[in-house]
């Protein structure tokens, strides 16, 4: 390790030669701020050789600016500050995030947020070098370890991802965010993504792991935030025209404008995109739009308001059998599925600071969407009888706010950091199912009740209040403590009514039924989380936390028709804690490294069940509560440059390689024989990536190898059904290989994914887009031309 040395000195009041009165240093390369003692003394530790800014502050008196180059002994520095003579206007420190070879870590303090003992990951898009287009989640989610992925939809229509064991649906174990606020259909009772925003519109993918309970909700995956890009800096116009074709008949064109004029930012795109899919019957068809403007008629307070819609429909090809997808992965046997997706959201943010320890930030959003879907979801093993489609109507109708207000202090000689928040949540959805068309096209309408639906209709109102708090005390300058508590309150409600209909094998009415149903469930509950960090210096830490987790179900989750799955009507909320134990560090564009433990503890997981039919004997899936389990394992990431660490930063070519690789052992602790020492399923035992990335000048090279091992899909480890609702899902690997140029204001950027042409599945539906097995798609290009102005 190189020699690190000190900085050291004294702030004086040039006029008395006293003590400047609270003075503070700041050390501009590193963003470190620290305060005089009672003497002017102040101390920097642990530097390398090199030049460093300084500028000393104090209470009543000027503020002065040094420079300084360290070679190879302490320097002493001192300042003499002259009396103000005239009113000094606040200096504002900004920083770039350092990119640590494209994926980097949240700070302590971001913003209104507290990162301190977290483990947390931001992949920087900038750099990351992928089909951008379709938005590859392989790729783009390469460097965030032990993330388990479904490639059921080869579009990127809808993101699925879960981590430690936990299922990757619609990636509903995350807290799922854009710009900070919610944007899934109900974060509380049915909290799945069905909108993933286009990644060629972000900035940054923030993902927090499961300590980011207190602060986020409740959930055990914890908090994954999109940032989308903003308005440049320096100029009032810019243009960005992407033009994107590739393999299956995809065509995308992505367009943005944005600017600063005066206090005024503004930013906004508009996404087309279109496909045929790799399988028959899978073409979609998407339109998204952003917008976001931002006011600031003060330094201290800015006004921001974002905007999304998205309007897309997809033809679904179905599952197959284990036997199908082993003849012919790419063929169809379903050709009357349909999916529709109208999301619109708004948010209103306001950021105000009191002074330059104290801020508060205000976010208020809005939700108003609708799903439709619509096809034959008897088992994939029996042939569509071309009658009455089965069709689900939700709209998600639902509002919320989220204040926080952060605060800095001095707690014995040391800095420290006070966060409290509440939030008030209100979700409602409207579900119906029916009967829709026997046609074959994308009808959405109910047949033939005069459109009403001819099975169910609920209405699910629910109510969320949240009060936490977080506290960042330093307790040395390298030692700190993280404590935080969350109160919630919770009320779900379920109104409506379900049908009973009986009809004899000549499809006549036997019996016929309306059954009404009106149920609520009210709690309360309190949970807490403690982080600890330890900083050796800027280039390691260790780091931990422990923080209980809680996933409320909802009467959502109780009442959908499935011919493959039934649910248990007791079904109860889930509860446990999650806790990591890591070491991180690096050298900023050399060297990157996170290696933690973690355990992952549910006391009443919901799973899958298989259970058989007593009067008809038939096999199906039961949700319901299966009991106690245990997640645990190790995650590891490292990456450096290779020929900057050989050759000195300043070399030309950069030539970085990464291993990412996770080890999980999650089981259920339970003694009933059909589950004693059974894997939990979606839980793969091993998730390894590793790639090369080659840069020089404006070209950029990417090659990735990702590899998952076998994972089960139901709690009893079914290796196979008729059906294939249920089974394993064997091992597979995928290789990518990615490259972009940019001359003057064109880039172009092109690439393989799926290298070697493997055929695999990742999921095994049990209702949309299947039943059964969804293969993943096989090999394919995509060629992008990028216009700046």
């Amino acid at each position: 390790m190189a020699q690190t040395y000190s900085i050291s000195g004294t702030i004086t009041n040039m006029a008395g030669q006293q003590p400047a009165p609270k003075a503070e240093v700041l050390l501009a390369e590193k963003g470190q701020m620290v305060k005089a003692d009672g003497q002017g003394h102040y101390l920097f530790q642990d530097l390398p050789a090199g030049t460093y800014t300084l500028t000393a502050f104090s209470y009543g008196l000027g503020s002065l600016t040094q420079q300084v180059t360290i070679t190879n002994a302490n320097v002493t520095l001192h300042f003499g500050l002259k009396p103000l003579e005239g009113v000094l206007k606040e200096v504002k420190v900004k920083g770039e995030r350092a990119r640590d070879l494209g994926i980097s870590r949240l700070r302590s303090v971001e913003e209104s947020a507290i990162y301190e003992g977290k483990k947390s990951e931001v992949i920087m898009m900038s750099e990351v070098t992928a089909n951008l287009a379709t938005n590859n989640s392989r790729q783009v989610f390469a460097k965030v370890a032990g993330l388990n992925i479904w490639e059921s939809d080869g579009a990127g229509l809808q993101l699925g991802i879960g981590g430690r064991g936990l299922s990757p649906n619609r990636t509903s174990n995350f807290n799922t965010r854009q710009n900070g606020y919610d944007i899934s259909a109900d974060a509380l009772g049915y909290p799945e993504s069905y909108y993933t925003p286009p990644t060629e519109a972000l900035d940054r993918i923030e993902v927090v792991r499961g300590a980011a309970s207190l602060q986020y909700g409740t959930q055990f995956g914890g908090m994954l935030n999109f940032v989308m890009k903003e308005a440049p800096e320096d100029k009032p116009f810019e243009l960005v025209s992407r033009q994107t074709g590739g393999s299956f008949g995809l065509f995308s064109s992505f367009n943005s404008i944005g600017g600063k004029k005066g206090k005024f930012h503004y930013y906004s795109f508009y996404q087309y995109k279109r496909g045929d899919g790799w399988r028959s019957n899978s073409g979609f068809d998407v339109h998204t739009a952003y917008g976001n403007v931002h006011y600031q008629p003060t330094e201290d307070l800015e006004i921001k308001l974002d905007y999304t819609y998205m309007n897309y429909l997809a033809q679904q090809p179905g599952g197959l059998t284990d036997a199908a997808f082993s003849q012919n992965p790419r063929q169809s046997l379903r050709d009357r599925n349909w999916f529709e997706v109208k999301w619109n959201l708004i948010a209103l943010s306001l950021d105000y600071r009191f002074n330059d320890r104290t801020k508060l930030n205000i976010r208020n959003f809005g939700l108003l969407s609708e799903r439709n879907a619509l096809g034959y979801l008897e088992k994939i093993n029996r042939p569509d009888p071309m009658q009455e489609r089965l069709l689900l109507k939700d709209k998600f109708r639902n509002f919320g706010n989220e204040t926080r207000l952060i605060h800095r202090y001095t707690l014995l000689g040391n800095s420290s950091t006070l966060l409290v928040g509440t939030r008030y949540y209100h979700g409602f959805t409207d579900q119906k199912q029916g009967n829709g068309s026997a046609g074959s096209g994308p009808d959405f309408r109910y047949y033939p009740y005069n459109n009403n639906p001819s099975i169910s209709d609920y209405d699910y109102p629910s109510r969320n209040l949240s009060v936490f708090t977080e506290n960042i005390f330093n307790i040395t300058d390298k030692f700190s403590l993280t404590p935080g508590v969350r109160y919630e309150w919770i009320r779900t409600k379920a109104e409506g009514r379900y049908d009973i209909v009986n009809k004899d094998q000549a499809g006549n009415v036997l019996y016929e039924e309306r059954v009404p149903e009106s149920r609520s469930s009210t709690r309360g509950l309190v949970l807490f989380g403690l982080g600890v960090s330890y900083k050796q210096n800027d280039h390691l830490e260790i780091y931990g936390n422990i923080s209980q987790n809680y996933r409320a179900i909802n009467f959502n989750d109780m009442r959908v028709v499935n011919a493959n799955i039934r649910i248990d009507p007791n079904l109860n909320d889930e509860k446990g804690y999650s806790a990591d134990l890591g070491v991180r560090g690096g050298i900023a564009d050399l060297v990157n490294f996170d290696v933690s433990l973690f355990t992952l503890v549910y006391d009443n997981r919901l799973g899958l069940k298989p259970q058989k039919d007593e009067v008809l004997f038939t096999n199906y899936l039961l949700r319901t509560n299966i009991g106690k389990s245990r997640n645990r394992g190790v995650e590891t990431f490292a990456e450096a440059d290779i020929l900057k660490l050989l050759y000195g930063k300043e070399h030309r070519t950069g030539l970085s390689i990464f291993s990412n690789v996770t080890l999980v052992e999650a089981k259920y602790l339970i003694e009933e024989n059909v589950f004693k020492d059974k894997k939990v399923e979606l839980a793969p035992s091993l998730i390894a990536k590793t790639g090369l990335s080659l840069k020089r000048d404006q070209f950029k090279l990417s090659y990735q190898y990702a590899y998952t091992s076998e994972q089960f899909t139901d709690a009893t480890n079914s290796v196979s059904e008729p059906t294939a609702v249920f089974g394993k899902i064997p091992a597979y690997w995928v290789m990518d290989l990615s490259g972009s140029y940019t001359y003057k204001r064109f880039t172009l950027e092109t690439g393989i994914n799926n290298l070697t042409d493997n055929r695999y599945f990742t999921r095994r539906a049990t209702a949309y887009p299947g039943p059964g097995i969804i293969p993943s798609d096989a090999r394919n290009l995509y060629v992008t031309l990028q216009f700046k102005l």
